[in-house]
């Protein structure tokens, strides 16, 4: 594949969980990938991981490693410089790094440093990666690209004790509505893929009982994160004239519908 022909990606909280699968699936599409996450030790393990995979099938796997703290606007320049610098253009970023933050704690208990640590990382973070991508794929040649944003279901209805973080995944439907929005004139698609129950780190209390609305505790069922990482491939590999505005993918039996 020429340079001309190869999509670059970049793929946030890559060093696990869906993250990590969407990183190895566009690495095994063909794409070039970007992946940045808060440490580096768990970015060389999806690398690895990667360059194993393209090994097993006689390719090669292009992953970048970028430690950067998307909280932080320094960091995030600096990410983007890196892409620009190593690729020269941007195809698609995956708005993926997000934190719950503390399991369990009551509304009225919850500490103003605790709000504001899940509101940077998934709300200030989005914003200031798509701003980032942004300028690149408008300023570029040829110009566009696509922003897909990790909303969650979250961005429809909150869990018990859940309310900075459905707080942020209620505003990053705004987000993507508006990047949608103003990335038309410039061939920038945006969309958002809302996800119930992959099978992460972040979702292990689901298989040993989480709160449910009515105060009891349940085991819920869980997907693989891989299903997750082929539909973001699906909208990723769209021509930028179509766009996925939004999709749901959850494990099938999970609480959700009919959930009251």
């Amino acid at each position: 594949m020429s340079a001309r022909e190869q999509k670059i990606a970049v793929v946030t909280g890559a060093g696990s969980g869906i993250g990590r699968s969407v990183a190895l699936t566009l690495a095994a599409a063909g794409w070039a990938v970007a992946a940045t996450g808060r440490r580096a030790a768990p970015l060389e393990e999806t690398a690895r991981a990667a360059a194993l995979a393209a090994d097993a099938s006689g390719d090669t796997a292009d992953v970048l490693c970028v430690r950067a703290d998307v909280s932080d606007p320094d960091d995030v320049a600096a990410l983007f410089g890196t892409v620009q610098r190593h690729y020269g253009r941007l195809d698609l970023l995956f708005n993926n790094a997000g934190t719950f933050g503390p399991a369990g704690v009551a509304l009225e208990d919850i500490s103003y440093e605790a709000w504001r640590s899940v509101v940077d990382v998934n709300l200030t973070g989005a914003f200031l990666c798509a701003q980032a991508a942004f300028r690149m794929m408008k300023s570029q040649d040829p110009r566009g690209g696509r922003i897909i944003n990790n909303g969650s279901l979250s961005a429809h209805v909150p869990r018990p004790n859940s309310i900075a973080y459905t707080a942020t995944k209620h505003a990053m439907t705004g987000l993507t509505k508006s990047l949608s929005l103003d990335g038309r004139p410039y061939g920038i698609a945006c969309g958002q893929i809302d996800i119930g129950n992959a099978a992460t780190e972040m979702t292990e209390r689901m298989q040993s009982g989480i709160m449910q609305a009515n105060g009891q505790l349940a085991v819920e069922p869980v997907m693989d994160a891989a299903d997750v990482a082929r539909t973001v491939l699906h909208m990723a590999q769209l021509p930028l004239g179509a766009n996925v505005q939004f999709a749901t993918v959850m494990a099938t039996a999970m609480p959700y519908i009919g959930r009251g």
